[in-house]
């Protein structure tokens, strides 16, 4: 117990106990929405690319989806 006590105290004197834990980057939107795209159309399922379409529809790749649905109704 007093070792923690003593590696705690050291953080402090080195200064990371007032350290602001830092924050991820912020992922690209459109990098998103083509990874989800690709896993629709590897399930290859209508209702992957409905869900797609629904979450993304005014996304160039909801065109795409479309067509793929289209192609699935054949």
């Amino acid at each position: 117990m007093a070792e923690k006590a003593k590696a705690d105290e050291s953080g402090k004197e080195s200064g990371e106990a007032g350290r602001t834990p830092s924050m991820p980057m912020a992922r690209d939107p459109a990098v998103a929405v083509a990874e989800e795209y690709e896993a629709a159309r590897r399930k290859g399922t209508r209702e992957a690319f409905e869900l797609f379409i629904a979450r993304h529809g005014d996304d160039p790749l909801a065109e795409q989806a479309r067509a793929e649905l289209k192609r699935l109704s054949r």
